[in-house]
């Protein structure tokens, strides 16, 4: 009995120790993400501007080109996921946006994270929004499907199941903050239920005419 106890405890503790590791990923904050984070810092952003946060995908968005008239600011970092999002979410907040177009968790799947971490990311990121800064918008925009023929192997853990997965899951999170969900699949989703590969470099990363569409659904649909 008591070698059964000392052999629960240490399968426990075990557990315990990989659900820590996992829910406290660290993989973010490589020397891009600090540069760009330093470089976030030396600007001097209009208050009550509109943010587009998220990875590479956010990054590559010359969102200012594409919504001529609107006082936008790209905060995407490549590489980056729910996690790094939390942790420079108080930079993003400190200028009081209007709205923040948040789109994250592709770098998530990529590196294995489970779901539930990556949703209780998602509540993290809302629910700090909607206590520091109440009068800020926030919009969960759908992780976009992927081209799976296409991928290379680095991206081997990123399919459209668990894509779809985690848009659902998000969805709700949307839902339960009182945040609007804006689901891109009408835009981007082919035939098949993959990313149109007219619109993609490599399976994953969008092509600068994407974009183009992108803010004209968000625009037609109201969100801006």
């Amino acid at each position: 009995m008591k070698l059964f106890l000392v052999a629960s405890l240490v399968l426990v503790t075990g557990t315990l120790s990989a659900q820590t590791d996992a829910s406290s990923d660290s993989s973010y904050a490589n020397g891009y993400y600090v540069e760009r984070v330093k470089y976030f810092d030396s600007l001097h952003p209009i208050k009550k501007s509109i943010v587009f946060l998220g990875n590479s995908i956010t990054e590559v968005g010359a969102w200012a080109e594409v919504l001529p008239g609107e006082q936008v600011i790209n905060r995407g970092i490549s590489g980056d996921n729910s996690f790094g999002v939390y942790a420079r979410l108080d930079q993003v907040l400190a200028i009081k946006p209007r709205k923040i177009f948040l789109t994250i968790g592709v770098n998530d799947i990529k590196r294995g994270t489970p779901i539930d971490y990556i949703v209780n990311n998602y509540e993290r990121i809302a629910a700090k929004v909607k206590a520091v800064s109440p009068r800020t918008k926030l919009y969960f925009q759908s992780v976009l499907p992927v081209t799976e023929s296409v991928l290379a192997n680095i991206y081997v853990k990123i399919t459209n199941s668990k894509i779809n997965q985690l848009n659902e899951r998000m969805k709700a999170v949307a839902a339960k903050y009182d945040c609007p969900y804006i689901d891109l699949h009408p835009v981007f989703v082919d035939d098949n239920g993959q990313l149109r590969r007219d619109l993609t470099t490599d399976g994953l990363h969008l092509k600068q005419a994407a974009y183009i569409l992108w803010a004209n659904y968000l625009k037609k649909e109201k969100y801006l």
